[in-house]
């Protein structure tokens, strides 16, 4: 099963060919934001992502994201007690 896991773009370089950093639950993370930059990179600040592989697969709003993330903690925290 492949997962993306939502991240928001909180530094990008000066064009798409640099990667941004993407912070995902508190880790910043180098991001490749080529498949969803469409003009200037400084337009993704603050935008929510999907980020799968080291990729930004697709920009998502706010709330899907927080509501992904909510449904991962709980996925951890059932695994968790599962043990």
């Amino acid at each position: 099963m492949c997962i993306g896991v939502p991240g928001q773009v909180v530094a990008v370089g000066e064009d798409f060919h640099q990667l941004a950093q993407v912070d995902v639950c508190g880790v910043r993370r180098d991001v490749n934001i080529a498949l969803v930059c469409e003009e200037s990179p400084r337009q993704l600040l603050g935008q929510w992502v999907l980020v799968h592989v080291g990729f930004a697969m697709s920009i998502i709003d706010e709330q899907e994201a927080l509501a992904t993330l909510a449904a991962l903690r709980q996925m951890e925290s059932d695994e968790l007690a599962a043990r």
